[in-house]
């Protein structure tokens, strides 16, 4: 009992709570401090980090952090170069990444990622109570009451951050038998070894790379044909880092890449056999000594569904609204990787890049507003702009703004214009909510991409209740600064610009 009343937080009844201190419920916490919105962080991890205390197998980040970037790393800009950090509003707690990794790689390690977490929570003060594992939940009356491990807690207004981070298998017979990526062993216990790899995603691609100079076969297969990252522009497919299987397999190698289904996997001796089918309907049995489940991960909401709250897709994320609440069940919203279930426009077929740090960082900070706002009656600065500089001001956030490099065609940066009040700056906001809302005259202006080459910048504008979309060329330089980007602009804004005063 004296160390249950050590941690910070004791059961009872709070005005938020926070579930999770990875990524995204450390972001959370710092932005709702900042907002003066009093809340609790529970935590089952016995230190900041979530999944990064464990993951990834082979040690290594997908997502990089450039130390020299020509922007000193202190700057808002230097965030575009470093997508690990967390975000910070004063200088001295921003950029905590670069000076914790080693400089062999601008991918920090998995130990650094995790020092990176747990130093801005150190540093900015972030109180959380470990330990201390949600279990169950339930509503009484207005409130949901969480039952821990350390006992109850009551509060309207529930984020869960807990990552989708839950090993999943789909219904393969014999699958359940084998490890998952997440039970892999030493890499040296597998060499001169035939491994099949269920899966080609990331995951898969991932122990592909780490057990080439091992393996003497390497065999991955799924139904759909793999997808590379470099080909589609996005984060959606295998990231360069992982490509050097594709490469083997492409050049005659080692390895085996297998567009078909898995239809069993069947112990044979002390090895496998896995018996597999294309789309043609052809069956192919292939011989392993081991076999790996890189089938991905779905989302830990322990009963949340039968409280109500609707999931979607294999990794059952919950179904939410642009703001990131639950879309049927109010008062319970969500944070970090899980905020990629609200999907945004998906121009172009592209998804946002909210299942990474870089992006859904940002929509943390976005979200803290929105429940200071709505939740909390606690109103938010919102700062006057010159009408005179509203063009410069939007293009400097098209070539330098972190939030719209990050999160293209799905954050935008909002300005209000009204004839009495002037131009106002609503900050970033969801752009799905943008144009959904409606109101009075407004530009939002965002970065999107096509998957074919450079972003470029658009911009919507809304005038009387109408909404028009205004794509600019892309820059070979994405500079989208220059004198030709400048006369467009304030041709496109014009009509709404016209009637906007100049505040006092």
């Amino acid at each position: 009992m004296a160390e249950l009343e050590k941690k910070p937080f004791p059961p009872g009844r709070y005005r938020l709570i926070v579930v999770g201190s990875g990524p995204g419920g450390l972001q959370l916490s710092y932005s709702l401090t900042r907002l003066g919105i009093d809340h609790a962080v529970l935590s089952d991890d016995p230190a900041p980090g979530g999944m990064f205390r464990r993951w990834p197998v082979f040690q290594r980040m997908l997502s990089w952090t450039k130390p020299f970037a020509g922007v000193e790393h202190h700057d808002r800009a230097y965030e575009r170069y470093d997508w690990n950090s967390l975000l910070a509003d004063d200088n001295e707690n921003r950029a905590v990444m670069p000076a914790l990794m080693d400089g062999t790689s601008y991918f920090p390690s998995r130990p650094e990622m995790q020092k990176g977490l747990e130093t801005f929570a150190q540093r900015t003060g972030i109180r959380v109570r470990h330990g201390c594992r949600w279990e169950s939940t339930r509503r009484e009356g207005e409130d949901f009451v969480l039952t821990t491990s350390d006992g109850e807690y009551r509060s309207r207004v529930v984020v869960f951050a807990v990552g989708v981070a839950q090993p999943y298998r789909p219904p393969i017979p014999g699958l359940a038998a084998v490890p998952h990526y997440g039970d892999f062993r030493p890499v040296e216990t597998y060499k001169d070894r035939r491994v099949f790899i269920v899966g080609k995603q990331n995951s898969g691609f991932e122990i592909a790379t780490g057990l080439l100079p091992f393996a003497r076969q390497l065999v991955l297969a799924s139904p759909s044909p793999t997808k590379l990252s470099v080909l589609t522009h996005t984060l959606v497919g295998v990231r360069a880092r992982y490509v050097q299987p594709y490469e083997d397999a492409a050049l005659a190698g080692g390895v085996v890449i297998l567009d078909t289904t898995i239809e069993e996997v069947m112990k044979d001796g002390s090895g496998y056999r896995v018996r597999t089918r294309n789309a043609a309907g052809r069956e192919l049995t292939v011989p392993a000594d081991d076999v790996i489940a890189a089938t991905g991960f779905v989302t830990p909401l322990r009963d949340l569904p039968a409280l109500g709250v609707a999931t979607f897709g294999q990794s059952r994320l919950p179904a939410q609204t642009p703001f990131w609440e639950s879309a049927t069940v109010p008062g319970i919203f969500f944070a970090g990787t899980i905020t990629q279930g609200a999907a945004g426009l998906k121009k172009h077929g592209i998804p946002s890049n909210s299942g990474a740090v870089q992006g859904h960082r940002y929509n943390a900070r976005v979200l803290a507003r929105h429940l200071a706002e709505t939740k909390f009656g606690v109103p938010t600065t919102r700062e006057r702009i010159d009408a005179a500089g509203l063009v410069p001001y939007l293009l400097e956030q098209l070539s330098h703004g972190p939030e719209l490099w990050h999160q293209r065609a799905y954050l935008a940066r909002v300005t209000n214009l009204d004839r009495d009040t002037g131009v106002t700056n609503e900050g970033v906001v969801p752009l799905q909510s943008f144009l959904d809302a409606g109101g009075g005259d407004a530009v939002a202006a965002t970065l999107e991409s096509n998957g074919q080459g450079n972003p470029y910048p658009v911009v919507y504008v809304r005038k009387e209740g109408s909404v028009a979309e205004h794509a600019m060329a892309p820059d070979p330089l994405l500079d989208f600064t220059g004198g030709d980007y400048q006369d467009e602009l304030r041709t496109v804004l014009e009509p709404v610009l016209s009637g906007a005063g100049s505040p006092a």
